[in-house]
């Protein structure tokens, strides 16, 4: 190494006598023992506060734990740190549910900076979580167990809910699928009281076709509680009609062209015979029997189910005297 490219200090101690060893070792470079030494890691980078957390946090500086109330230490999770029953790490601090700026280490980040990282729930949207967090805090989803069998109607003769239900096995932690829905309703109506007696007619709705269909019916006993060569002449509702979708008046089928003739405020007539008449009560579904006249009933019809509406009862009468395009059989 020539003289020239040394320093001015070094030349000037290097020209006097009794220098010439320390001279020698200098441009030697550095002892053997000392090149094996491994090299420290980065100093500390400057704390910047993190995006949407609020200010900072100073790296080994107490903070404040939310769930205990009380100052604890930040550790890092380290290899030997495993999460607890808790879901928290088991020597705490990490792993914590949603944002939690208390909630960090120090150490290596997944994007290779060296410095304060976090194990809270967050860190995978903000990108700064601790290099071994996917392992300290593995993602759980939730498990749910079966349903329950279907509860009875919560009431009688009238239309309400009954309910299922299931129950969580195990909670999500650390980002995992959530729960699905727990409880589920379905409608439901009884129709008969607890001791036996039918009800809740009003509320099931008329299925009705043209009575040019009756004229195909064996009018005659469908039970054979019945005599075979007994026929039935059945009964006849009244009904006025209230209202009904915009759906019947589109009708131009061959066989379903009757809806055309439902009118609002039109009274029409509705045969009730044995193929529709339950051979117990001696009724038919929807018939509205039990109504007060005040009560709005529904009528639905039969090959477009989109054809519906409302009618009131008017009275009962043994024979019906309707026209043929307002006379209906029960179905």
């Amino acid at each position: 190494m020539p003289l020239a490219n040394v320093s001015p200090d070094v030349r000037k101690h290097g020209l006097e006598p009794g220098n010439e060893a320390s001279l020698t070792g200098f441009l030697a470079g550095p002892p053997e023992h000392l090149l094996s030494t491994p090299p420290r890691p980065p100093p500390p980078l400057p704390e910047v506060p993190r995006a949407g957390r609020g200010e900072g946090v100073a790296p080994g500086a107490p903070t404040a734990s939310a769930s205990r109330g009380r100052l604890r230490r930040a550790p890092h999770l380290g290899r030997g740190t495993r999460p607890g029953p808790d879901g928290r790490a088991a020597k705490g601090g990490c792993c914590c549910p949603g944002r939690d700026p208390a909630c960090f280490a120090r150490g290596w980040r997944l994007d290779r900076i060296y410095g304060t990282c976090f194990c809270d729930q967050a860190c995978r949207l903000t990108g700064d979580c601790c290099f071994d967090y996917a392992r300290a805090c593995p993602v759980r989803p939730c498990f749910v167990g079966e349903w329950s069998p279907w509860s009875g109607c919560s009431d009688q003769c009238k239309p309400t809910t009954r309910v299922r239900r299931r129950s969580v096995q195990q909670e999500p932690q650390n980002g995992g699928a959530p729960c699905p829905p727990l409880e589920e309703r379905a409608g439901c109506l009884e129709y008969s009281t607890p001791q036996g007696q039918d009800c809740g007619h009003s509320f099931v709705p008329a299925f009705i076709t043209t009575s040019a269909f009756n004229k195909e019916r064996v009018r005659q006993a469908a039970s054979p509680q019945w005599s075979t060569h007994t026929e039935d002449a059945g009964y006849c509702m009244e009904f006025k009609t209230e209202s009904l979708t915009p759906h019947c008046a589109l009708e131009n089928r061959p066989l379903t062209r009757w809806m055309q003739y439902l009118r609002e405020g039109f009274t029409v007539c509705v045969d009730c015979q044995p193929p529709a008449m339950n051979s117990v009560s001696l009724r038919c579904s929807g018939d509205g029997l039990d109504s007060d006249g005040n009560q709005t009933l529904h009528w639905q019809a039969i090959g477009n189910p989109r054809c519906q509406g409302t009618w009131k009862k008017v009275r009962r009468v043994d024979q019906c005297s309707c026209p043929a395009v307002h006379s209906f059989i029960f179905i």
